[in-house]
């Protein structure tokens, strides 16, 4: 214990300065929003932050131009007017199906003709309650935001979806 006492003594020597020290030293250097100014407002940054400039506004006037001229995707709803709408967002999937107990859990392909990102498949689906997930990129995904309700099996979850009225979304 005497030794630990000791060792600890030894260390609290010149504690003080050294605290002092290190407060001296932040205080000394600029925070890193004013030196983000100065680097900026320097003579010779002025080409490099004209060119910055130059670059993100014709960055963001082509995302509006392109926006504005290129024809908007039909409605969701619109799509599902012959069925039951199951869709998938990733704009990095390669494949992607739905599986559920309306095709014994079997893939059936969605599609992205355009593209997009947006995967779609319409079901006609006899009015009832069906359990189903999707498979993107091979991988389970069993919460759908556009499910009534989930419910989790065997640890995986699957997604619920009541249809009324001859398969409606």
């Amino acid at each position: 214990m005497v030794r630990e006492r000791a060792a600890a003594q030894e260390r609290l020597l010149g504690l003080e300065e050294r605290v002092v020290e290190a407060l001296t030293r932040r205080q000394a250097s600029p925070n890193w929003w004013k030196r983000l100014v100065e680097v900026l407002l320097a003579p010779r940054s002025l080409p490099r932050l004209a060119l910055a400039g130059a670059m993100c506004f014709t960055l963001l006037l082509g995302l509006g131009l392109g926006r504005l001229l290129l024809p908007a995707p039909p409605p969701l709803p619109e799509l599902a007017e012959g069925g039951t709408l199951f869709a998938v967002v990733d704009l990095r999937a390669q494949e992607v199906a739905v599986v559920g107990d309306f095709s014994a859990w079997q893939p059936i392909p969605l599609s992205d003709p355009d593209g997009d990102g947006i995967w779609t498949a319409v079901l006609k689906l006899p009015p009832g309650r069906y359990e189903y997930a999707f498979l993107v990129d091979g991988q389970w995904i069993g919460k759908d935001p556009l499910a009534d309700e989930y419910v989790k099996t065997f640890g995986e979850y699957a997604s619920i979806r009541y249809v009324e009225n001859g398969g409606g979304a």
